[in-house]
């Protein structure tokens, strides 16, 4: 059954079963959550009243919310994109951290760009260098039939190191009394502002979300890519380059990465400093799952872990609740969200037959 060809209320019906289950997690989540605050002394209405405040309270809470969302969106983007050719990127953090010390390089070395140049310029370095990153796992897969969740976790550690590494040595900020590993703080050229409360990186994380859709919906590659996913055989017996196309899906998947990297460098940060973008990528799985691993779907999950990011510290100062309970709930969320058999026996819907997700292709196969 197509879109095109249904009724209003099938379409409706459809839609519900697809955003049934983030929905339904979500909830149980939170009700397990206040359960959990009873049990440890706080009151679940004040600490949620605080969340909610933290997050969506005003236009400057506002702001930290879709400033936190950013770089979800973008590393949701990156594992959800991987996954819809059926390839399991974990290495979403290692081309997020190479991504984002591209681009403070390419904004402190570079002096005298107009802004209209030297941001975008530095966007571009980011996102090329993720793609880069991006290529090796599926290259390496290609050519060897290494998996990629393999090659991917131990190209994260590479990264953290490298990285580390240049923030600690060529790339160091050398200014006098300066002992923190960290490179140069960024041109004002280079920086990516905010319109109001609303950083100018969101706007831009939408535009690659929606961009993203087009392209596995609307393009002949976005076609061979879901193919690739469906059935790595039957596109290469329909004369699909399958090799390629792994390539091409993980250097895009880095690409998406690298720019969440370099939209938190020249965005928040404004320099690249180790520690600061730790967990980013990590969280795109949890953020590309419940978001059915639809790049429209991504926007809303991060949105969603960006607010109760957001909002944690002043549910910390005014319910008195440790933020570790809103990663305690995150990981409920995700709990269900990956069985979501509860969820669906809860309230007895089935599942559309597009929501599953193939996390990865066999151990050597293309």
């Amino acid at each position: 059954m197509t879109l095109r060809n249904s009724s209003p209320g099938d379409i409706a019906r459809r839609l519900w079963r697809s955003a049934s289950v983030p929905i339904g997690s979500v909830l149980l989540a939170l009700l397990i959550g206040a359960i959990i605050l009873i049990v440890s002394g706080a009151s679940p209405v004040e600490a949620y009243r605080a969340l909610f405040r933290g997050s969506f309270g005003d236009a400057a809470a506002l702001g930290r919310t879709l400033e936190k969302a950013t770089p979800l969106i973008f590393s949701g983007l990156a594992v959800a994109f991987a996954f819809k050719a059926g390839l399991f990127n974990i290495g979403a953090q290692g081309q997020l951290l190479f991504g984002a010390v591209t681009a403070a390089a390419i904004g402190f070395m570079i002096e005298g760009l107009p802004p209209l140049i030297h941001a975008p310029l530095a966007l571009l370095g980011g996102a090329l260098a993720g793609a880069l990153f991006g290529a090796i796992p599926g290259m390496l897969k290609t050519y060897t039939g290494a998996h990629e969740v393999i090659t991917t976790i131990m190209l994260n550690y590479i990264a953290i190191n490298l990285t580390d590494y240049l923030a600690n040595g060529p790339l160091q900020d050398t200014t006098p009394g300066n002992i923190v590993a960290r490179t140069p703080a960024i041109e004002a050229s280079a920086r990516i502002p905010a319109i109001g409360a609303i950083p100018l990186g969101f706007v831009i994380a939408l535009l690659m979300a929606a961009l993203a859709w087009w392209l596995l919906w609307h393009t002949t590659i976005g076609f061979e890519i879901r193919t690739v996913g469906l059935n790595p055989s039957a596109a290469n017996y329909a004369g699909m380059r399958v090799s390629t196309t792994i390539i091409v899906t993980m250097m895009l998947s880095g690409l998406l990465a690298g720019m969440g990297g370099a939209v938190e460098t020249q965005g928040i940060i404004g320099r690249f400093q180790p520690g600061f973008n730790v967990g980013l990528g990590f969280d795109g799985i949890t953020i590309a799952l419940l978001g059915k691993t639809h790049p429209l779907g991504v926007i809303p999950a991060a949105v969603l872990v960006g607010a109760m990011r957001a909002g944690s510290n002043l549910m910390q100062f005014n319910a008195d609740v440790a933020t570790e309970i809103i990663d305690v709930i995150l990981a409920i969320i995700l709990f269900f969200v990956a069985a979501d058999s509860i969820i669906r026996w809860i309230l007895r819907t089935r599942a559309v037959s597009e929501e599953k997700v193939t996390l990865s292709t066999g151990w050597g196969q293309q």
